[in-house]
């Protein structure tokens, strides 16, 4: 059979509720990035404090608690990035192994689906990881520019080049962040398409219920009204 053929396998609703996944995917990631001005997202507010962040940084003597959080923001990278490995290699082993899953789903569904079926559903899970998994990996390699470039900012405030190294290792730091944000939205879709396995409803609710946790804590979490709350950055911190 061709790839054709076995998509056919595949009920209208099932496409129904994939598309709809898609959808939430792109669409919530593309607003949290690009929200109105009125509403930013925590993304968006927090781009702010970096560059604050780096601002403050060339003042500060020593260093050392700059690098101490640059070092525990790539631990984190990597600690996604390993739990992606880990888990794209389970769903590895699921898909060549889909016995097990129709023992339990046989419980859960009367519906008999193909081998295949069970596959291509898996198969959706692996690509959402593979995805967070490259997006952590690429965060961390960020975060490991930032930190270069962190100390190539001149001690001497004097110096002409010194806010504007510490401007270049905000820029960086932002895009970090964001690329690891970008890995942990991956995996909350992950783990809603799992609820694939029970069928195309579950998909359906799990897809608007992940949609609405990550809505939710992006625009209508208590942290982000403390961090939009919170006083107002320095003109100069704006402008960088």
């Amino acid at each position: 059979m061709t790839i054709l053929d076995h998509l056919f396998l595949l009920t209208i609703l099932d496409a129904a509720a994939l598309a709809l996944l898609a959808f939430c995917w792109i669409t919530v990631s593309w607003r949290i990035e690009n929200p109105s001005a009125v509403k930013r997202s925590v993304t968006v507010i927090m781009v702010e404090y970096r560059r604050e962040w780096m601002r403050q940084l060339v003042t500060r003597e020593p260093r050392i608690f700059d690098a101490a959080i640059l070092t525990n923001l790539r631990q984190g990278t990597a600690f996604f990035a390993s739990g992606c490995m880990i888990a794209i290699g389970g769903a590895l082993a699921m898909i060549g192994n889909t016995e097990k899953i129709q023992m339990v789903a046989s419980d859960l569904t009367v519906a008999a689906v193909p081998n295949i079926v069970w596959q291509m559903k898996l198969l959706v899970v692996v690509l959402f990881l593979t995805h967070g998994f490259l997006k952590f990996v690429w965060a961390n390699r960020l975060f490991g520019y930032c930190a270069v470039v962190m100390a190539a900012v001149p001690n001497d405030i004097s110096e002409p080049s010194t806010y504007a190294r510490a401007a270049q290792a905000g820029e960086i730091n932002i895009r970090a962040a964001w690329n690891f944000n970008r890995g942990l939205r991956a995996i909350y879709y992950a783990l809603g398409t799992l609820a694939w396995l029970l069928g195309p409803i579950p998909l359906i609710i799990a897809t608007v219920a992940v949609t609405f946790i990550i809505w939710q804590r992006e625009f209508s979490s208590l942290p982000r009204t403390i961090l939009e709350g919170g006083p107002a950055m320095p003109a100069a911190a704006k402008e960088t």
